[in-house]
């Protein structure tokens, strides 16, 4: 089934009933090539790639709930490539560049919007980190623009750029950047996989991995045993706990991680505005409500829910930047769970285990990485080699010590980053 603007004046005309399933039910088979343990963004899409790049189509995604009911639909759908490090620029590129192809390779509307985000920054320290930040991502191959206050003003007339504490000093914009609708990504990517033959096996937990001298032979689940050539571990915040399960202790704690949207307003936040100075972020949706996060909840929880003070943190920091934002209602929030890494960059690499492999350690960055990372992971369980755009992200730099990527600068530190 196709989508097209000539289908849906169809249906519309016709009581929509020509609409078919958008992916097939599955029962799961006793074997298969490839097992995926996560149905969530970064698991669909590495299926999807599997099928579509490599031609590997015997597989099963495996979903303990229902597609799109993690972390990929607990998020604020930020799409963007203004990373800074060599290793993490390149990957957040070819992500972005999938980005923007995304909804045509997918015949499916995912409501991509290149609204363009702004960083601001508010002394002469981050005004110089900005400009450097800025003209790596230019070297990388993307847009990176320094705007001025005049500037700013003309962009973000609701910003209060007076204040005291956190005078507005300026911006770095990436017109490129923009927000997606998190579970239409999901399920156009649920779709692609599909239909071409991956079976999506959702209420399907995991809950062992079956591991015989050294080499990965399949899985146990909550639906029976399924053998397996290859098993890949994409749980996001869960991944210590199903890495457990092969004997495998992780360099990732769990956080939470909260979000929040309001009541539908009239259209007045054009772009994605980051505040410099609280680690507050806020864009608006297409039905209108103020969709914003900051900083993550600092203990360590597998709770999908968060707690008061940090809810406090956060409208602070949007009253502080924004106070118009204090007018509004807030009509619900969530909670995402995080896998923190020590240097909050990602793991996308093979384990001690043969035939096992895993994609984990997202931190802040996992919504804008679920094309890239779906289609590095599906090269290195397609070839058993990285993907070039990837290759840095591997799980022995917290042993050794090289190659760590400390994006933010703050250390060793999971819940700082």
């Amino acid at each position: 089934m196709r989508f097209s603007g000539l289908r849906v004046l169809k249906e519309g005309l016709t009581g929509n009933k020509g609409w078919q399933a958008h992916w097939r039910d599955a029962t799961p088979k006793d074997a298969y090539d490839v097992v995926i343990i996560g149905g969530g963004g970064h698991g669909l899409s590495t299926a999807y790639y599997l099928a579509k790049e490599h031609g590997i189509t015997n597989v099963a995604v495996l979903e303990k709930g229902y597609l799109g009911g993690g972390n990929v639909g607990r998020n604020t759908t930020i799409v963007r490539a203004n990373y800074f490090l060599p290793g993490n620029s390149e990957f957040y590129s070819h992500s972005l560049k999938l980005w923007e192809g995304l909804e045509e390779d997918l015949n499916y509307n995912v409501m991509h919007s290149q609204r363009g985000q702004i960083g601001l920054f508010h002394s002469d320290a981050q005004r110089d980190a900005a400009i450097r930040r800025g003209n790596a991502i230019r070297n990388q191959g993307d847009d990176a623009e320094l705007l001025s206050v005049a500037d700013l003003k003309r962009m973000l007339p609701y910003l209060d750029y007076d204040q005291a504490r956190f005078p507005i000093y300026g911006g770095l914009l990436q017109r490129r950047a923009g927000t997606a609708r998190h579970d239409a990504v999901a399920w156009g990517y649920a779709r692609g996989a599909s239909e071409r033959g991956v079976d999506l096996i959702q209420n399907c937990e995991v809950t062992g991995i079956d591991i015989e001298g050294g080499v990965v032979k399949g899985v146990e689940t909550t639906r029976g045993a399924i053998k397996a050539k290859k098993v890949a571990i994409i749980v996001a915040g869960r991944s210590s706990q199903v890495a457990q399960m092969a004997g495998m202790r992780l360099p990732i704690e769990s956080h939470v991680l909260q979000a929040f949207v309001t009541e539908g307003l009239k259209p007045c936040i054009d772009h994605v505005v980051s505040f410099g100075m609280g680690h507050f972020y806020i864009s608006q949706s297409d039905k209108g409500g103020l969709v914003f996060g900051g900083d993550l909840d600092f203990y360590a929880s597998y709770a999908a829910r968060g707690n008061l003070p940090m809810v406090e943190h956060v409208m602070e920091a949007g009253m502080t930047l924004m106070p118009a934002i204090g007018k509004a209602k807030v009509l619900r929030s969530w909670g995402g769970i995080m896998d923190m890494t020590p240097d909050g960059s990602p793991i996308i690499d093979k384990t001690g285990v043969e035939g096992l492999y895993l994609d984990a350690g997202w931190c802040y960055g996992g919504f804008k990485a679920v094309p890239g990372s779906g289609f590095s992971m599906a090269h290195l369980v397609a070839t058993d080699r990285h993907h070039d755009p990837a290759a840095r992200f591997r799980l022995d730099r917290f042993r050794t010590g090289r190659g760590l990527m400390d994006e933010e600068g703050t250390g060793m530190q999971h819940n700082l980053h």
